[in-house]
């Protein structure tokens, strides 16, 4: 006879009836640790969290709107470690720096888009509809935007979307 929880199977393999049901384990199943995306959601919610309760005046959640979400974003940018060329640095739209200079460290784009996609996801999951998210405001699509076009041309760097492969192969015009 199998035991509880080690077997997929109540009953042994004999002719006696009830052989072959599902086990319903007393036991929980152990838990799994969560993937990194999940860690990373919980990490800049809680983050998030913290900087609604040291605003000042403090914010709570439901009072919360896209313009402080713009404020945590610009306030992020302190911690940011991609230089931003500014339009008069000799260096502008060069994507590699020959050498230093004065110009503004910042939150990459792609990061701050990634945090947004979190977050959105975070806001939802703790029981907020997506008609109120924040997270999802028309200002915050538009400063992800201004913030994508501006790295991109103050680095030299394509932000454009990525074009899928397709299978097809090219047409041979006979000439």
């Amino acid at each position: 006879m199998d035991i509880e929880g080690e077997g997929e199977t109540v009953g042994g393999g004999g002719g006696g009836s009830g052989g072959g049901r599902p086990v319903i384990s007393q036991h929980p199943p152990q838990q799994q640790s969560p993937s990194r995306y999940e860690s990373q959601k919980r990490r800049d919610w809680n983050t998030f969290g913290q900087y609604l309760k040291n605003h000042r005046p403090p914010l709570s959640l439901p009072h919360c709107s896209g313009a402080h979400v713009l404020e945590f974003l610009r306030y992020l940018d302190q911690f940011g470690k991609t230089k931003v060329h500014a339009p008069a640095c000799p260096f502008y739209g060069h994507p590699h720096q020959p050498a230093p200079c004065a110009c503004p460290l910042r939150q990459a784009w792609g990061s701050l888009d990634a945090l947004i996609g979190r977050l959105r996801a975070a806001y939802e999951e703790h029981g907020g509809t997506p008609e109120s998210n924040p997270f999802a405001a028309r200002a915050v699509r538009l400063y992800l935007r201004e913030v994508r076009d501006l790295q991109s041309k103050a680095r030299g760097v394509s932000y454009g979307k990525k074009k899928r492969s397709s299978n097809k192969q090219p047409l041979i015009s006979s000439g």
